[in-house]
């Protein structure tokens, strides 16, 4: 299945920066500015965040700017509603990161073909098991989505074959234990675990979690990342916007542009 996303990194020749945001933090409108200010600054792919009221995988940063979302009335409908709204702009992949619950909630198929036709390319699903994936993965394909599935430290062998054998678009490695949030370092591991996956799959390979400086980026690219994903670092701004009343935008921009031109010295 071609996709945006295999666009992307087939066209790229280097890696490339997944900035993630929550939808509808601070607000709808806003949410679609921070969007629009990501893509003018150089972001590659986009992951929006659907929130809920239970994120297991989520630390702090993007616990609090999921409930600030929610607070401001965001739902799955309006969750569409803003793809459609940022589809209108540009052609940049767009991923949906959410959690059972609410794909359940809504309807398997009806999720993933509501999220297609809303502009979606891919949906990484936080909570579900691999041995829960089939009807995810299954609705995926039927609605033209890249099913994006997590690899971890504790991913065994076996284990990474079939995540391997059933993903598509490109494999999220979690680079570090427990949930998102900036980290001081990366872990040996990490990197073990990056060069272990990209051994045993022609998918891209992307690590995300703890990952939020110049230097982090470099160090992955240095060894072999497709990509990076840059979550609660972004998101982090978001929060200290709302809570100054000041513009989030140029700090976003500042970020993604630093980034990415760590991204290229590899």
């Amino acid at each position: 299945m071609s996709s945006r996303i295999t666009g992307a990194f087939c066209a790229a020749g280097r890696p490339l920066l997944v900035a993630c945001t929550v939808a509808g933090d601070p607000s709808f409108d806003e949410s679609i500015s921070i969007i629009r200010e990501l893509v003018c600054s150089g972001t590659d792919i986009i992951e929006i965040v659907m929130p809920f009221s239970d994120p297991v995988a989520d630390g702090p940063v993007i616990q609090q700017a999921g409930a600030r979302a929610l607070a401001s009335g965001m739902n799955t409908d309006r969750l569409f509603e803003l793809i459609r709204e940022v589809r209108k702009e540009t052609e940049i992949p767009l991923l949906i990161m959410t959690y059972a619950n609410i794909v359940v909630q809504r309807g398997i198929e009806e999720f993933y073909r509501d999220a297609a036709r809303a502009g979606a390319d891919g949906i990484v699903v936080a909570d579900v098991p691999l041995e829960e994936a089939d009807p995810f993965c299954a609705a995926a394909g039927s609605a033209g989505i890249d099913p994006i599935l997590f690899v971890s430290q504790t991913t065994s062998p076996e284990r990474i074959e079939k995540i391997l054998s059933k993903a598509s678009g490109f494999v999220y490695l979690v680079a570090v234990m427990g949930v998102t949030g900036t980290r001081e370092e990366i872990s040996p591991e990490a990197i073990a675990l990056l060069k272990t996956v990209k051994e045993r799959t022609s998918l891209p390979v992307v690590p995300g979690f703890g990952i939020s400086t110049p230097e982090h980026v470099r160090r992955y690219a240095q060894a072999g990342a497709d990509g990076v994903i840059i979550g609660s670092a972004l998101v982090r701004i978001v929060g200290e916007y709302t809570s100054r009343k000041a513009g989030a935008e140029s700090g976003i921009g500042a970020l993604v542009k630093g980034l990415k031109i760590s991204a290229h010295e590899n």
